[in-house]
């Protein structure tokens, strides 16, 4: 049976975002989402049924975003020099069918709490994560969790990792490549694209949240020139590409971009590193940063980072387990 993303005479919604605040409020026609202390504590509340105009208020700072259609609940504290964050990881955009013929789990709300470093800090190399490890959290409190328990076989010694995103993924991903773990936690295991779509291609991507060491991410079009913000705009690729050949032991045959190891780096392939990021300015960090990008093609979701992982993010969210 097709998986929900692609099931034939389902309605498909999307939601177009415009600006950073925006982007946290992609919900339904019905309902209410309430936002308070965005950017500072004086900042009002405002109600907001559906957005219907650009939003530029930045989501760097401190805010709360509770929806009544969805469940939404999110609580950021910017203090010193750290990003506290509280959220119960229910999106707020329209979701797929949970459980559904290829992820046997419903969603339900989780109590996520992490204090990440408000200015991320690049060590001397990137460093891989493995399970558990998910890579972010969203604006909106859902988890960034590319990785999948999933292995040739069964066999995590087997060297062959299955994607979640692939050829023969069978893992009941919606249209935000989601899906939902055993614990009840709905994550993404690629772009979001409720968060991430933009109807003008000449803009630079919305902020969409942050990594476990505090460096933004972002969605896939960035600057040109990376410290020129009037230098237009161009698509951020991943340098990636799949191997030529056969594979040389494992499942066989040829590299189809089933199994992660059926990728390789390779500097220069594309505008981004190994890390799938940059450094660079954006229009919340008009004075650089280094920043992660997420892409519709591998890795999708970033595999590596650069700085050092949070403390309360590390291992976070799941033990084993179908993901």
């Amino acid at each position: 049976m097709t998986s929900p993303r692609s099931g034939a005479g389902r309605p498909t919604r999307r939601v177009f975002l415009l600006g950073g605040l925006a982007a946290a409020l992609g919900v339904s026609a019905c309902g209410r989402t309430t936002v308070t202390g965005v950017d500072g504590p004086s900042a009002s509340a405002a109600s907001i049924d559906t957005p219907t105009s650009a939003v530029t208020t930045e989501l760097t700072g401190s805010y709360s975003i509770a929806d009544s259609a969805t469940g939404t609940q999110i609580d950021v504290t910017v203090t010193g020099d750290s990003r506290i964050i509280r959220a119960n990881g229910l999106p707020n955009h329209p979701r797929g069918s949970f459980p559904n013929a290829n992820n046997p789990h419903a969603v339900s709300a989780q109590a996520y709490e992490f204090q990440l470093p408000l200015q991320g800090t690049q060590a001397s190399r990137a460093t891989r994560f493995v399970l558990p490890q998910p890579f972010g959290i969203a604006i909106n409190g859902v988890l960034f969790d590319p990785l999948a328990a999933e292995w040739y076989r069964r066999d995590p010694a087997s060297g062959w990792t299955i994607e979640a995103i692939g050829p023969k993924a069978t893992l009941g991903l919606d249209d935000n490549n989601a899906h939902v773990q055993p614990t009840g936690a709905y994550h993404y295991h690629g772009l979001p694209t409720a968060l991430a779509d933009q109807r003008d291609p000449s803009r630079h991507s919305p902020l969409l949240g942050w990594a476990g060491d505090g460096f933004p991410i972002y969605a896939g079009s960035g600057y040109r020139d990376a410290m020129d913000p009037t230098s237009g705009i161009t698509r951020l690729t991943s340098s990636y590409r799949l191997r030529s050949g056969l594979r040389p032991n494992g499942p066989g045959g040829a590299y189809d971009g089933t199994y992660t190891e059926d990728f390789e780096f390779v500097p220069g392939h594309g505008v981004l590193d190994v890390a799938n990021g940059r450094h660079g300015v954006t229009p919340e960090y008009p004075d650089g940063t280094y920043y992660y990008v997420l892409t519709d093609t591998f890795p999708f979701i970033p595999r590596q980072f650069v700085g050092t992982l949070a403390e309360s993010f590390r291992h976070s969210g799941r033990g084993g387990g179908p993901r």
